[in-house]
């Protein structure tokens, strides 16, 4: 990663943490960075920036990379509110509607 990134440490651990399963996931398969990039359409560069939890690397390399994995069911529930632990303890019925902006 470089150093002007402004990623808050937990985002940064976040990125790194699917990028180091995915490099570990190819290579239990034994798909070699140069095979997985073929796949993604991608340099071998990017497949080994995206492994390392480069946030400048375009969201939809690693979400296709999951795909060729046959991993994606995981991530695809990634933001659901049935898991957020938060949105738990709201009350559902007192959310409103719409949130107007306000000038």
């Amino acid at each position: 990663m470089t150093s002007s990134t402004s990623l808050p440490l937990p985002a940064a651990h976040a990125l790194r943490k699917p990028g180091r399963e995915m490099a570990l996931t190819c290579r239990k398969r034994r798909i070699s960075t140069t095979d997985l990039a073929a796949r993604l359409f991608v340099s071998r560069d990017t497949v080994w920036r995206m492994e390392k939890g480069d946030p400048t690397v375009s969201s939809g390399t690693p979400a296709t990379a999951l795909f060729v994995l046959q991993l994606h069911d995981g991530p695809a529930n990634l933001a659901s509110p049935g898991t957020d632990s938060l949105a738990f303890g709201l009350n559902e019925a007192r959310l409103p509607k719409r949130i107007r902006c306000r000038p």
